[in-house]
């Protein structure tokens, strides 16, 4: 059997933050892929704009460098448990994992996610103990408690012998103890070369190749991207695509390309073992097979996890429609929807019966709201519902998603937040005492339970708490009211401007949501009511002039801070009868049904 000794393929997998960009940064700078004045930025793989500003990889992308004579292809996977299409698909492309864990937190539900799916794989991993320079790093417990994970992944031996690499990616050292960090990333490089297994060489049979990656060029056309599992592959080239519907449809390859650095490069020829991405077919999708015309053989259709959560996306009719985006009919909106489809294999959009409206099934919060908030920045406007868990028939049984949380908080607060996670029928796992005042707290929650959790937890801990879940499985529906908002909302009674007059005085009702001056419409949710009922009320309300002197005439009218959510804590804000309007500069709550009158009519028919 002949190897390919000049290439390696490997997936660097982490839990999110914990340095997989910033080490991708490292190797390419070290690898002298970039000239010595080119300036380049921090977190370079990160290129979309939501992935910057939020500090957080959503698409896998790859990436190749030069070390002596052999080229290491890395792809870089993103740590949230919403994204692990991605990761998913990726371990289809190497032959092994860096796994980095943080060298002070330790192993994190996201680690068990990325892991378990590259220990199913057989993919050989490398341990890469990233951040050992911060001061309260604890490298001897952690390597055990990777070493445990494995174990409990049901690792077999060779995976079990995984060489650790310590590191910090941000001041770019690394060595193979603790203490021996030097300013250089050979230690790693020759770890990767050392133990990763080389592609083996089958460019002598028939073509195939999986699509693991889709892109787009405006010249070009889609563009697939993945790994020549065999044979070879030339521009010009006659093959033939295997469809997922059993179709088969003959092409010709116009345009190859393989990687280096941060650059696609146009290439004649490639062989098994390569990453390359290939144009010539304009509906190519992720999964399917090009092979050689002589030998169709599809390879097996990539298995995602299926959606744990859904909502539904609608045409917006509140009374501002149409004044601050450019799309807004429901065809615009699903032809987005299905070109998300396309490149978005975790997704799912369902027509329902009417043309306006459409249930988007993603694996979470987050997924779903990078979908919308990618959206509101290409100009749509549209109505969202309240996120729900998608209820699986197991066996006979009715069964929902369960997730697996991890609480990081002072000791002060773990009474707090051991009760409200109870309260969300909770069931605690593990309990551990840093000794530093820092409590670790494991549990087993609904994801019901989870949905808008997060600003509570926030305000429980004082900020000073860190979450993590990540989907565990499905388990027998738990019966009765789990999680959800307790308090009720203040609601618009006509349209108008919020005035200064009319927020002073509902103060004391509850928390309000508008400032001075904001344009309201009659059923928009303009607070958050300090009881469990919903009020309406008049914050257009004007102060009625008059011809008479006060002494207090000349005081400052002062109100309190109003809260301003973001788009995730409006979703996670929502109740059943509501709806989030989103638009490309505005996000605002409202009621479904508008009219005063007609809402109270419906709650009392549906008690």
């Amino acid at each position: 059997m002949q190897l390919r000794e000049d290439i390696r393929n490997i997936a660097i997998i982490a839990h999110v933050d914990h340095g997989k960009t910033t080490l991708v940064d490292q190797l390419l700078k070290y690898s002298g892929t970039f000239r010595e004045n080119e300036q380049v930025d921090e977190r370079m793989m990160d290129s979309g704009d939501i992935e910057r500003e939020r500090g957080i990889t959503i698409l896998a992308k790859n990436t190749a460098v030069k070390y002596h004579d052999t080229t290491i292809n890395i792809l870089d996977t993103p740590g949230h448990a919403d994204f692990g299409g991605e990761v998913e698909r990726i371990m289809k492309m190497v032959d092994g994992v860096a796994l980095v864990v943080d060298a002070y937190e330790g192993t994190m539900p996201q680690t068990r996610f990325v892991l378990k799916k590259a220990l199913e794989q057989k993919l050989t991993p490398i341990v890469v103990l990233n951040k050992i320079d911060r001061p309260n790093a604890r490298p001897a417990e952690v390597i055990d408690e990777v070493l445990d994970l494995f174990i409990e992944l049901g690792a077999d031996d060779d995976q079990l012998e995984f060489p650790v690499v310590y590191a910090s990616a941000l001041n770019g050292t690394s060595g193979l103890e603790p203490d021996d960090q030097k300013e250089t990333m050979d230690p790693l490089f020759t770890t990767i070369l050392d133990h990763i297994p080389a592609p083996v060489d089958t460019s002598e049979e028939p073509l195939q190749f999986q699509i693991t990656l889709l892109d787009y060029n405006d010249y070009v056309g889609r563009i697939g991207v993945g790994r020549i599992v065999r044979g070879s592959i030339k521009v010009g080239q006659q093959v033939v695509v295997m469809k997922q519907d059993g179709t088969q449809k003959n092409f010709r390859i116009s345009k190859l390309f393989g990687f280096t650095g941060l650059k696609r490069i146009e290439i004649e020829e490639a062989k098994s073992g390569d990453i390359v991405a290939i144009s010539g077919l304009e509906d190519i999708n992720v999964g399917e097979t090009v092979c050689s015309q002589e030998h169709p053989e599809a390879l097996p259709w990539l298995r995602i996890d299926e959606p744990t959560l859904q909502m539904t996306f609608l045409v917006n009719n509140s009374p501002f429609a149409g004044r601050e985006g450019n799309f807004i009919t429901s065809r615009k909106i699903e032809e987005r929807l299905m070109k998300q489809l396309e490149t978005d294999v975790s997704l799912r959009v369902d027509p329902t019966d009417s043309p306006d409206v459409w249930t988007v099934s993603g694996r979470g919060e987050l997924h779903l709201s990078i979908l919308i908030e990618n959206m509101r920045r290409e100009g749509y406007e549209l109505q969202l519902s309240k996120p729900k868990v998608i209820i699986k028939e197991v066996d006979g049984v009715p069964c929902e998603p369960v997730e697996r949380v991890q609480v990081d908080v002072p000791e002060a607060y773990t009474g707090a937040v051991m009760e409200s996670l109870g309260a969300r029928k909770g069931e605690m796992l593990d309990m551990v005492n840093h000794g530093n005042g820092q409590v670790r707290l494991e549990f087993k929650v609904p994801s019901r339970g989870l949905l808008g959790y997060s600003t509570e937890f926030m305000s429980q801990t004082h900020g000073y708490g860190i979450l993590n879940h990540t989907f565990e499985a499905y388990e027998p529906v738990i019966k009765g009211q789990v999680g959800g908002r307790r308090e009720g909302v203040l609601v618009a009674l006509e349209n108008g401007k919020a005035s200064t007059y009319g927020i002073m005085q509902l103060e004391d009702r509850g928390v309000i949501f508008v400032s001075p001056g904001t344009e309201v419409y009659a059923g928009m949710i303009v607070g958050e009511h300090n009881r469990e009922n919903d009020l309406t009320v008049n914050i257009t309300k004007e102060k009625h002039l008059t011809n008479v002197r006060s002494a207090t005439k000349d005081q400052t009218a002062t109100i309190r801070k109003t809260r301003q959510m973001s788009l995730e804590e409006a979703l996670q804000y929502l109740n059943d009868d509501e709806y989030c309007e989103v638009t490309p500069e505005s996000i605002r709550l409202r009621k479904m049904i508008l009219n005063k009158n007609e809402r109270e009519k419906a709650a009392k028919r549906s008690k």
